[in-house]
């Protein structure tokens, strides 16, 4: 009985310290719950903290990016509205601008178109005074008619005087009194026509003199104004002449030269008194020829190309000159200007050719004197040196080379031998001296110079100078010897009523001031051209 208790306390023992195992272990359990369960509350919390804070952040960067976004929408719409305004300005300005040239082109139409009224106006005023005359002069014929009748009227009653003769004496008086009227007038009309065949005689007198002047006066002048342009066949004339002679035309126009293209095989005259013009047009037609397409906007470039091609000889031609006769230290414009002499003549000889044979004259003096060569053959290249733009430059041509002389920094000695060699000047030197001599050796030597020449360039000279002086003109060229100017003026500036005035103007002047042989013919051209680019 006492062992069986003793095992019954092992067993209470036993369970109690069970029960306490797992009450220990339940609380354990609940405690390590609620440490769970408070660790993973404090976590939410954190975690919603961060939560906040990033939420936070992230409205705060939107917010900035919202603000830059708008800020920079604002700036991009201010631009636009900054082009749009400028594009509206340039837009509205362009159509001002071309709302002027409108209104300045209605202006001009509406100026001539009162301008053609006030010749309207002119020409029915001259129309009533010319029906007003032929009024007066029905009015006079009616009393001459009126006076007939009167006349008639006393014949009959002559006739009823004399009625009681017989009739053949009737019919001799009768007779008699008709030849005596028919004689008188008879007389009177051999009076008149005695005056006008008098008249006319004169008149065709002078016309047959003034064209066989106007002749002689070309033939004279051929050998310098005319050149000679091969063609390598007849068909090229008319490609030259192209439709309706607009090529032939362009060229004229463009160079200032006259073409003549007759029966004469494979040759086109070329035509001019200016020889830089002539070599223009000459070099122009003969690469429009090579070259095949003959058009006017080709003529008009070919042209200017040759021009500036010319330019390029014209200096070659100046430092040939200066090399050839052992000068060197020229100024670039004076050896240009040199090179211009090339192109000029002087009583029908050569300026260049002339410059070089003074100097060389000069140079050859001077070395037989003993004196400075190379001044003596500076001073006689450079002497007529104002010959190259005297026709566009007023004053002597002395002067003038002078003036070119002193502008480029040339030595003061050759200056004064340009200025003193006709001997308008007192020459310092010896050199100035001897450079006189020998111009009047090298033009007073055997066919050196002709006369006739030089007049008959200085006619046509002064013949462009009064073209060229009136308002309007862009340019004129003198051609067929004289007889002819052509005056191309600027079509914004001279309509087409007031070029019949211009015409009568210059021909005036022309008459005023100018002797000539014959008549001249003054042809004012107007031409307008639009021209337009496609972009």
């Amino acid at each position: 009985m006492q062992n069986f208790n003793y095992g019954s306390l092992f067993l209470a023992v036993d369970a109690t310290a069970i029960l306490l195992a797992v009450i220990v272990a339940i609380v354990f359990a609940i405690a390590g719950g609620l440490i769970g369960w408070f660790l993973k509350n404090n976590s939410f919390k954190k975690k919603q903290g961060d939560i906040k804070e990033v939420t936070d952040k992230m409205l705060d960067d939107a917010r900035e990016e919202s603000r830059k976004i708008k800020k920079e929408a604002i700036l991009e719409a201010k631009e636009q509205e900054l082009k749009l305004r400028n594009d509206f300005e340039r837009e509205s300005k362009e159509k001002r601008a071309e709302f002027q040239r409108i209104e300045n082109r209605l202006n001009q139409k509406e100026e001539s178109l009162d301008k053609k009224e006030e010749l309207l106006l002119k020409r029915n005023e001259e129309t009533t005074r010319q029906q007003n005359v032929l009024k007066q002069k029905e009015t006079e014929l009616d009393k001459k008619l009126t006076d007939i009748g009167e006349q008639h009227d006393k014949m009959i009653a002559e006739f009823e005087k004399i009625a009681q003769l017989s009739k053949e004496e009737a019919k001799a008086q009768l007779i008699e009194n008709i030849l005596d009227d028919a004689r008188r007038d008879a007389a009177g009309m051999v009076k008149n026509i005695e005056a006008e065949a008098k008249e006319e005689g004169e008149r065709k007198a002078k016309e047959i003199v003034s064209l066989a002047i106007q002749k002689c006066s070309s033939e004279q002048a051929t050998e310098i104004t005319v050149s000679v342009v091969p063609l390598p066949s007849d068909d090229m004339k008319a490609r030259i002449i192209g439709r309706e002679g607009r090529n032939i035309r362009t060229l004229e126009n463009a160079t200032g030269i006259e073409l003549i293209i007759d029966d004469t095989p494979q040759v086109v005259i070329v035509s001019g008194f200016d020889p830089v013009r002539r070599e223009v047009a000459k070099i122009a037609l003969e690469k429009l020829i090579q070259d095949g397409r003959i058009h006017p906007a080709r003529i008009e470039e070919t042209v200017e190309k040759v021009k500036k091609e010319l330019e390029q000889q014209i200096k070659e031609a100046g430092e040939s000159a200066m090399f050839e006769c052992g000068i060197f230290g020229l100024h670039p414009e004076i050896i240009k200007t040199l090179g211009r002499l090339k192109f000029r003549t002087s009583y029908g000889q050569n300026v260049l050719k002339h410059s070089i044979e003074v100097s060389r004259l000069a140079g050859l003096m001077a070395t037989e004197l003993g004196v400075d060569v190379n001044l003596a053959k500076r001073a006689g290249l450079l002497h007529d040196l104002g010959k190259a733009v005297d026709f566009e430059i007023e004053g002597t041509h002395m002067q003038i080379g002078g003036d070119i002389a002193k502008k480029y920094k040339e030595n003061h000695l050759v200056v004064n031998a340009i200025l003193a060699h006709h001997g308008d000047v007192e020459p310092k030197t010896i050199e100035a001296i001897l450079v006189q001599a020998a111009d009047s050796i090298s033009g007073a030597r055997p066919g050196a110079r002709r006369e006739t020449t030089t007049n008959y360039v200085k006619r046509l000279q002064k013949l462009e100078e009064i073209s060229s002086s009136f308002k309007g003109v862009e340019k004129c060229y003198a051609i067929q010897a004289g007889r002819e100017v052509r005056v191309m003026v600027k079509p914004e500036q001279i309509d087409d009523a007031q070029t019949l005035f211009l015409a009568k103007d210059i021909a005036k002047k022309i008459e005023q001031e100018m002797e000539y042989p014959g008549q001249i013919k003054v042809n004012v051209i107007r031409e307008w051209r639009a021209t337009e680019y496609a972009k």
